[in-house]
């Protein structure tokens, strides 16, 4: 009896993916559950369990193939079997199997608009939730013709050094990642606000507690979860920073599920650490550590990935002083942490002192949010590290 490997479920909107490599050859012996083959899309890698215990027969997509959801990746038989031997990897994406394309959802509004401008929603890229198209969404089109798609980039043609140089084909996740990077530039009216906070109070709680905090948290005591708390006390004061736009809506977000941008291998995501206002800090310490490793492992999942509200950047790992970091659509706010750096300051009572010190950086939609809230925001932010006990006492 033959059974068909096949392409899973990938997650909401996620209808195809990129063979990154098989772990089988066909003739090898695999078990039940056992990894075969690893997926790329464009936003996680997802490895494929064998369905059962066999033999693999056949491998059908190649390595470097693209391939939709349901698609047969490949073939597993009984023992001694007859096996078939692979295909080359290609290096250009094989088409994805023939889909009727589906209308896509238009809120009622938008319909009625649409109709009577004689005007086809299909043509209209949605901005709504889910990719629905909006009152907005018709209303531009009616306004302006559609522009036409950017082209993709063509090659540069003959380089002078080609032979010193090594071309690599960009994976999903990394076109994703400058997808959603122009997408924030060319959508949003974004700028950034910066101030300085002094980390003395939060390294001196830090360096009295953390042993202790360890032995009965079983994690440890980082600077992340105070900024995540210190982010979500000020997200509470100053709520535009939580919203974003669907349309010709503001959604004001009475969640907080803060994104925690971690660098890996393939490129940057930006896990979702649920329900932070609830978690204590041991909890999002250990919240934090749980998707760092499941990102640097490949493991994460859609749903590690979706839904963030705000998001937390820490730039100062890698040595950076000073950045203005690019939002995270449709989130209208993004927080960016620097290095710690000792630098000497004017204390009130006049003495100079070396402390150390951190620039903050708020890159925000101004679309949403003015100028007042987003400094308000940032200078709440910095009251509570230079005072963590505002955080524990909601002050």
């Amino acid at each position: 009896m033959t059974i068909e490997i096949k392409v899973p479920t990938l997650g909401e909107s996620v209808t195809e993916a990129t063979i990154a490599k098989w772990f089988k050859a066909p003739g090898d012996a695999v078990r039940a559950d056992e990894p075969l083959v690893e997926l790329e899309t464009d936003k996680v890698t997802v490895e494929v369990p064998a369905p059962a215990a066999g033999t693999l027969t056949e491998i059908v997509a190649a390595t470097g193939a693209t391939v939709g959801v349901g698609a047969v990746l490949g073939l597993i038989g009984a023992a001694g079997a007859a096996v078939k031997a692979a295909p080359a990897a290609t290096s250009a994406p094989a088409p994805a199997p023939a889909k009727a394309a589906a209308a896509p959802a238009v809120m009622p509004a938008a319909k009625k608009i649409a109709a009577d401008a004689g005007i086809d929603t299909s043509a209209i890229a949605g901005t709504g939730k889910d990719g629905r198209v909006t009152k907005g969404d018709v209303l531009a089109a009616t306004a302006a013709p559609a522009a036409p798609a950017p082209a993709p980039a063509a090659p540069s043609g003959p380089r002078s050094r080609a032979e010193q140089e090594e071309r690599v084909k960009m994976t999903r996740l990394r076109k994703r990642i400058a997808e959603r990077l122009k997408e924030a530039q060319n959508t949003a009216a974004m700028l950034t606000t910066f101030n300085e906070v002094d980390m003395t109070a939060l390294f001196d709680l830090r360096n009295q507690h953390k042993d202790q905090f360890e032995k009965r948290h079983g994690t440890k005591l980082g600077f992340m979860s105070f900024f995540v708390k210190a982010s979500v006390a000020a997200l509470k004061d100053w709520p535009a920073v939580n919203a974003e736009i669907d349309g010709d809506d503001l959604v004001y977000k009475k969640y907080y599920d803060i994104g925690v941008a971690v660098g890996t291998p393939q490129g940057l995501v930006v896990p979702v650490l649920r329900g932070a206002d609830r978690l204590s800090f041991a909890g999002v310490e250990q919240g934090i550590a749980e998707l760092g490793k499941k990102a640097r492992d490949g493991k994460l999942g859609m749903e590690d990935l979706t839904g963030g509200t705000f998001t937390i950047s820490n730039g100062g790992v890698y040595g950076s002083l000073m950045s203005t970091p690019i939002l995270n659509p449709p989130q209208s706010g993004i927080l960016g942490m620097h290095k710690v750096q000792q630098r000497p300051m004017v204390m009130p009572d006049g003495s100079i002192k070396a402390r150390p010190m951190m620039y903050l950086a708020l890159s925000y939609d101004h679309r949403i949010i003015d100028g007042r809230e987003a400094v308000s925001f940032l200078v709440r932010v910095k009251e509570c590290i230079e005072d963590p006990s505002r955080i524990l006492l909601e002050m």
